[in-house]
């Protein structure tokens, strides 16, 4: 920041739900945060993506410099490809945040947040599901993290739409009877899951709002329904596999390694989840160690931001001792 003794960072974490930022001094002292809405390139556009940081940074107890952020630290939602990232640093630095912009998907902030050293494996399962490995030299593994079509499964989106499927096929005959058909129609308050499907199509119900079913798959789950257990049981497959396939790209599969679970399936303390992904994981990652965060993803995002600014231990250390405790943001 021109002129100033005291280097400022600005952090950010998009994520689909709300959008924290977070000014932070070279020193790891978290000078003011703020919150907004979701953060949804793909959905609404670059420009009103960043609209939705400015409106965090807009809650925030302190200014923002007037030459910008001497860093500007942003792991987002949506920033999958290169070209994302490219596009959301341009908006960034055209908005007069900062010239010295790095963005990152927010998955990595999850990494950073999790891990006790740069290194290790990240696997987020929340509305959707995506993974990152960087190992000890710097190498990245990663996936395109583009639904269906880049080959992804599950994630609460992905979960509630297969309840669905299954729900569907219950009630109509096709497929195995399941409690999943109640809870579907219970959940959007109707009385058949028929009316639930033409409510999705006429636009009644917003098909955002399938993430919402995933509590009650868990539920289900629990209880012994085959139907709910095997979605469960693929789910925990996906993110083993997932942790496996970053290990194995980045040559650490025989090493001892963390791997950090987050997003709201991996992270409620489900009973079933919880031993499932263990059992998986021990399986194909025997050496792995999994981790939940105790910090939240904005942590991550500020951790790496001191890092880029070369800051010692000693502002890590304080940055982490402010957020620790707050893993859920």
């Amino acid at each position: 920041m021109g002129g100033g003794l005291m280097r400022l960072m600005l952090a950010v974490d998009g994520g689909n739900s709300k959008t924290d930022v977070a000014v932070v001094s070279e020193r790891g002292e978290v000078l003011g945060t703020g919150r907004s809405g979701a953060f949804v390139p793909q959905r609404d556009g670059v420009a009103a993506a960043l609209d939705v940081v400015a409106a965090a940074l807009a809650t925030l107890p302190v200014w923002v410099p007037r030459g910008g952020f001497d860093h500007v630290s942003a792991c987002l939602a949506g920033a999958d490809l290169p070209v994302e990232e490219e596009a959301l640093a341009g908006e960034f630095a055209a908005r007069g945040l900062g010239a010295d912009v790095v963005v990152r998907n927010d998955t990595f902030a999850v990494l950073r947040a999790g891990a006790s050293a740069p290194w290790g494996v990240a696997v987020v399962c929340g509305a959707g599901i995506n993974a990152v490995g960087v190992s000890p030299t710097g190498a990245v593994a990663r996936f395109p993290a583009l639904g269906r079509l880049s080959g992804d499964w599950g994630g609460g989106e992905g979960l509630g739409e297969e309840a669905l499927w299954h729900a569907v096929r219950a009630e109509d005959g096709r497929g195995a009877p399941t409690a999943l058909a109640g809870l579907v129609a219970a959940h959007f308050g109707a009385a058949t899951v028929e009316e639930v499907v033409l409510g999705l199509h006429l636009g009644r119900i917003g098909e955002g709002r399938l993430h919402e079913l995933s509590p009650g798959v868990l539920a289900a789950a629990r209880d012994g329904d085959a139907v709910a257990g095997a979605l469960v049981e693929r789910q925990a497959e996906e993110v083993a596999v997932l942790a496996e396939v970053c290990l194995r790209r980045l040559g650490l599969l025989g090493t001892p390694a963390e791997v950090v679970l987050g997003g709201g399936l991996l992270t409620s303390g489900d009973p079933l989840m919880t031993r499932l992904v263990e059992e998986l994981c021990g399986r194909r990652a025997p050496l792995a160690r999994l981790v939940v965060a105790d910090l939240p993803p904005i942590a991550g995002a500020a951790l790496l931001g001191l890092e880029h600014l070369g800051a010692g231990e000693a502002a890590l250390a304080r940055l982490r001792s402010r957020y620790r405790g707050d893993a859920t943001g």
